[in-house]
């Protein structure tokens, strides 16, 4: 059982920082690679684990000097079965992962138990298919059933909570959701979107929060928005009770669309100073938003950035 799982204290307000661009950050700037984007993978060997345990302990020690909690990820994101056949695993590889996965989190969560502020152990979930350009659209009911088998694996561990990473549409995100509600175990569902602030589906963001609400009774802890530059969804953030229900932020570092950076060779690390100023300016759009992070192309630099900026 998480320690949090009861209560998230992100839901109670104060700072809380999250990682950044955990695989862009290992591939292009430590030169390692990640097989199949599956960051899982490098768990089982000792260097993989090691690089994956320095760039955790530079983010905790960060939220620390910051006297900020935070929500430390477990690399799962891909660790579902959708996944089994590219990473040449089995049902039983693909579950021991994340069992290992929330292990090795929550055993650097003791290793910096001296933090004043919560650590809360996060597993994240995947979309069932590519999160920049969605194949085919899910049903609800088949998103609930799929994404269920990952969320009972999770549910008999320490995890805290779990996070719809990088979803893109609102069918799925509903299944998911109900997936959770039924484990009784938090889940924070988080879209990207376009440059032109919809979902890769056409969805308007404001709608598939809202659809999401009606169709699960209001069971997400709370909604974020990654895997997207600020200037891609600032315009469409306005004044609408929705708005209220995003609390967090992983932003990529790059103005690039998905099909841009998805053709892209190179790291597009863009400015961490003007992402955090940029992540200050929504916050004071925003001022319920309080779980901070990066995503493609950030690394510590940027949340570096980003905690200094709305800590002003």
């Amino acid at each position: 059982m998480g320690k949090y799982r009861n209560e998230l204290p992100q839901l109670a307000g104060g700072l809380f920082l999250n990682d950044a661009g955990l695989e862009t950050d290992i591939i292009f700037n430590k030169g390692v690679e990640i097989r199949e984007f599956a960051a899982h993978t490098l768990l089982p060997d000792p260097v993989g684990r090691e690089v994956l345990a320095t760039y955790f302990r530079e983010m905790l020690s960060l939220a620390k000097s910051n006297g900020a909690g935070f929500v430390l990820d477990c690399p799962t994101w891909k660790a579902h079965m959708h996944w089994a056949d590219d990473l040449n695993a089995n049902e039983g590889e693909i579950r021991k992962a994340n069992v290992d996965a929330v292990a090795f989190a929550a055993g650097l969560r003791e290793e910096f138990s001296e933090n004043e502020q919560p650590i809360v152990v996060n597993a994240l979930i995947g979309p069932r298919g590519d999160a920049y350009t969605p194949d085919v659209e899910i049903a609800t009911e088949e998103a609930e059933k799929y994404h269920a088998q990952q969320i009972s694996w999770l549910a008999e561990t320490e995890v805290d909570m779990v996070t719809a990473l990088t979803f893109t549409m609102a069918d799925e995100a509903i299944g998911v959701v109900r997936a959770a509600k039924a484990a009784r175990i938090p889940i924070v569902v988080s879209f990207t979107v376009e440059t032109d602030g919809k979902l890769p589906t056409g969805e308007a963001l404001g709608d598939a929060i809202q659809r999401v609400d009606a169709e699960t009774g209001d069971a997400t802890a709370y909604y974020m928005v990654n895997c997207a530059h600020p200037d891609h969804f600032s315009g469409v953030i306005g004044d609408e009770e929705w708005t209220r229900r995003i609390r967090g932020l992983r932003c990529n570092a790059s103005r690039l669309s998905h099909t841009e950076l998805d053709e892209c060779e190179v790291l597009d690390d863009g400015d961490p100073a003007e992402l955090g100023q940029q992540y200050a300016k929504l916050m004071n759009r925003m001022p319920w938003l309080n779980v901070f992070g990066g995503c493609c192309g950030t690394d510590l630099r940027h949340v570096t950035e980003i905690a200094n900026a709305v800590t002003k």
